[in-house]
C-alpha cells in the first residue's frame, strides 16, 4: 500500500514580470514516503520552479499541494513557515554555510531557530548528524577551512538536523567535480536506505538521475514523464 508524503493537484505557476509567463502547467504528481526522486528538464523547463513551489519556498501558485496529509493552500503563511522549519530540509548547489561559524554552529542553526530543544541537546543532535556523515572530527573547524565536498556534506547535516520528513536538493552536486558529486550522491542514497529518508532533487546529471528510484521529466512547465 502506498504512503504518499507529497501530492500536487493541477499545480500552476505564473510569473508576471516583465511579461506574463506560465512556468508550471497543471502539474499533478505524487512522491511516496522513503522515495528518492529526481527532477530533470532542459534550461527553462520549470524544474527549479517546481522544486521551490513543492518545498514551500515559493507560495505564489494555483492548485493544491498536500504535504504529509495537510492541504498547504488553506493554511496561514505562518503555519507554512512552521512546517518548512520542522518538516523540510534543503540542500542547494552552493552550501551557504556561514564561514565565520564552526561546522557545529552551522549545522545547529535550523534547530536553534525551531526552538524545540535546549542548546546542549541541539549540539548533541548536531554531532550525531555530523558523525552520520563522517564529519564529527571537523565539528570545531571554521566552515571556510573545509573542502568543497566536505562543505556540501555539512550542508546535508544541517538539512537533517530537525529530522525532516523530506529533503529537497536544487542541483546539490552541481558545484562539485565528478568524484565529489558521486560521493555526495552516495550519501543521499545511504540516507534513504538507513533513515528511510524521502529525497527530491533537481539535477542535470543523467548518470546521477539514473541512480534514483524515479525521474520526473519536465518540458515547458509540463510533466512529460511522471
Amino acid at each position: 500500500m502506498k504512503n504518499t508524503i507529497l501530492e500536487t493537484i493541477s499545480l500552476n505557476k505564473w510569473y508576471r514580470d516583465p511579461v506574463d509567463f506560465q512556468a508550471l502547467k497543471n502539474v499533478t504528481l505524487q512522491i511516496e514516503r522513503g522515495e528518492f526522486v529526481s527532477i530533470m528538464g532542459s534550461s527553462g523547463s520549470g524544474k527549479s520552479t517546481l522544486l521551490y513551489v513543492l518545498s514551500t519556498l515559493d507560495t505564489d501558485y494555483t492548485g493544491k499541494i498536500i504535504f504529509d496529509g495537510q492541504d498547504l493552500s488553506v493554511i496561514s503563511p505562518n503555519r507554512q513557515a512552521e512546517i518548512r522549519n520542522e518538516k523540510i530540509g534543503f540542500v542547494f548547489q552552493f552550501h551557504y554555510l556561514l564561514p565565520e561559524f564552526t561546522v557545529l554552529e552551522n549545522v545547529s542553526l535550523p534547530a536553534l531557530k525551531l526552538g524545540k530543544f535546549t542548546h546542549d541537546q541541539i549540539e548533541s543532535i548536531a554531532l550525531e548528524k555530523l558523525s552520520l556523515l563522517g564529519l564529527q572530527d571537523q565539528a570545531m573547524k571554521k566552515a571556510n577551512k573545509l573542502s568543497g565536498g566536505q562543505q556540501q556534506r555539512v550542508a546535508i547535516a544541517r538539512a537533517l538536523i530537525n529530522n525532516p520528513s523530506i529533503i529537497f536538493g536544487d542541483e546539490p552536486t552541481g558545484n562539485l567535480d565528478s568524484k565529489n558529486s558521486q560521493n555526495v550522491f552516495d550519501l543521499f542514497k545511504e540516507l534513504q536506505h538507513e533513515l528511510k529518508q524521502t529525497i527530491c532533487i533537481v539535477t542535470h546529471d543523467i548518470n546521477l538521475a539514473g541512480q534514483t528510484d524515479r525521474t520526473i521529466s519536465l518540458h515547458d512547465g509540463e510533466i512529460v514523464k511522471p
